[in-house]
């Protein structure tokens, strides 16, 4: 469960890949025990990004395409595209969630994601609880089908995923807002269910979902001095 009742909200400006990624690995690193958890909602210019274990190089193909706007996340997984989405960092303590498993602690937190959907009149829910959908993994994260991945009318929409440390939890995922041309890439989006939106009125959305799910109270924030400080030397690596 979640039992911190107040929240450090960030809501980042637009931002190319490898600073989106380095903001979230600052983050990470830096929370230590006591610390307030935090909520971040950023966009992206178009862009993509890759899992841990793999290499941008290796996409050739879509590097020329977004013109070298490619970073790697601090969590597993495919290919995610980006600029269409509103994506959310959570960075939480670890004993918030004690005597809960991943798979317990994942069910937990996208709570505020299937009341963010259910609020916009669409039926939410997680791929495991679906007999008709088959788990799967795919190259693009928004194919596939993991356990606790998002449907929305019986169609996966986004995807999350989670890093684990001692002291604190990190998870992000994204809620594409716009369609793109390609569906074998990135799957559904709102604009497909005639839910139509900018990114200013779905970050809201979002916080509304989170206190609704959570009773959390937010503190606007920012980066403080020892994560900007992070983030600079993250991204003169």
């Amino acid at each position: 469960m979640i039992k911190n009742k107040k929240f450090r909200l960030i809501v980042s400006n637009k931002q190319n890949a490898k600073v989106n990624m380095s903001i979230d690995k600052a983050l990470a690193s830096c929370f230590k025990e006591n610390d307030l958890p935090i909520l971040r909602l950023y966009t992206w210019e178009n862009s993509f990004t890759v899992g841990l274990s793999q290499k941008c190089e290796d996409y050739e193909e879509f590097i020329n395409e977004y013109k070298n706007n490619c970073a790697k996340r601090i969590t597993g997984g495919g290919v995610l595209f980006h600029g269409h989405d509103l994506s959310y960092s959570l960075v939480l303590p670890s004993n918030d969630f004690e005597g809960l498993s991943v798979k317990q602690s994942y069910e937990r937190i996208c709570q505020f994601l299937l009341t963010f959907y259910k609020n916009l009149g669409l039926e939410a829910s997680f791929a495991k609880d679906l007999p008709s959908v088959q788990l799967s993994k795919h190259e693009f994260c928004q194919i596939g089908y993991e356990a606790y991945d998002i449907l929305v009318n019986g169609t996966k929409i986004g995807g999350n995923a989670q890093k684990r440390a001692k002291k604190m939890i990190f998870q992000h995922g994204s809620i594409p807002i716009y369609g793109l041309n390609n569906k074998k890439r990135v799957g559904s989006s709102l604009e497909e269910f005639n839910i139509n939106m900018d990114f200013e009125e779905a970050t809201k959305r979002v916080i509304e979902a989170f206190k609704e799910s959570f009773d959390v109270e937010f503190l606007n924030s920012s980066l403080n001095s020892i994560e900007s400080e992070k983030l600079t030397k993250i991204l003169e690596e």
